[in-house]
């Protein structure tokens, strides 16, 4: 029988972390373009503009204590169960670690790690008695490689990829699956809120990779749908690579 990757989240119900913009966006509206019910969870009221049947817009900081226990509650009470989440909500700030605050580090931390945990947990929970479900966790090829002047973004992916392949051990045994995917650059609006042409600065960067240039938002959305469904059935625990190239050594 041909399968059809475009069925593969049909009448699943996902959470999509930062889904306002960028990777997020992608993500949320590529699930339900192929049959999700999802929750779109962001901190900019920008995401209610999303609302529509079957995607749920939910303004919320991640950080914050209720907000996974509010956007699982939302999934679980609107859609009846929970099959998916993804954490993709995240932070960056260029500056030195001697410029660096105690409020800068935990401002990308809490977002990047922090908020990423409190989801997970909450989602496992409702997850469990259906004995199934996927988490997928935006990381990054700076959960293994160091670049100056984003000690706190470095750190903090790097802490997301081992949250991810600790909690894999957790939950596999009730049939959850855990995985990450290692992002590399992707032009987004996430350096806007520091640098004038954040879009551009992230395209030039890309050209860096050996696949010669950044990533849509698009590209990655497709990664997730394919870690959701049982297409990927054995991957557990895993940081799938999607960076152009960026962390193939080279000698």
């Amino acid at each position: 029988m041909a399968y059809n990757p475009a069925n593969e989240v049909t009448d699943k119900v996902a959470i999509v972390t930062g889904a306002a913009s960028g990777i997020g966006l992608a993500i949320a509206e590529l699930l339900h373009a192929r049959g999700a019910k999802v929750v779109a969870e962001d901190i900019d009221p920008a995401v209610e503009g999303l609302a529509r049947p079957g995607l749920l817009p939910l303004v919320a900081d991640v950080t914050r204590d209720g907000s996974a226990e509010k956007a699982v509650g939302l999934a679980v009470e609107t859609f009846g169960r929970l099959d998916l989440l993804v954490n993709n909500a995240g932070r960056i700030l260029y500056k030195p670690v001697i410029e660096m605050t105690r409020e800068d580090w935990n401002w990308q931390m809490e977002t990047n790690v922090t908020g990423a945990f409190l989801h997970s947990r909450e989602a496992v929970k409702a997850m469990m008695p259906n004995k199934s479900g996927a988490i997928v966790n935006i990381a990054s090829y700076a959960s293994y490689f160091a670049f100056p002047g984003i000690a706190a973004y470095t750190a903090s992916k790097g802490a997301l990829a081992q949250l991810t392949r600790t909690q894999a051990l957790e939950a596999i045994e009730h049939g959850i699956r855990v995985n990450a995917i290692g992002v590399g650059d992707v032009v987004t609006n996430l350096l806007n809120h520091f640098m004038e042409d954040g879009r551009g600065f992230l395209a030039e960067h890309g050209k860096k990779a050996p696949i010669g240039r950044a990533a849509r938002p698009e590209e990655i959305a497709e990664i997730v749908a394919f870690l959701a469904s049982d297409r990927a059935s054995f991957i557990v625990g895993s940081v799938v690579m999607a960076d152009g190239g960026m962390s193939v050594p080279i000698g």
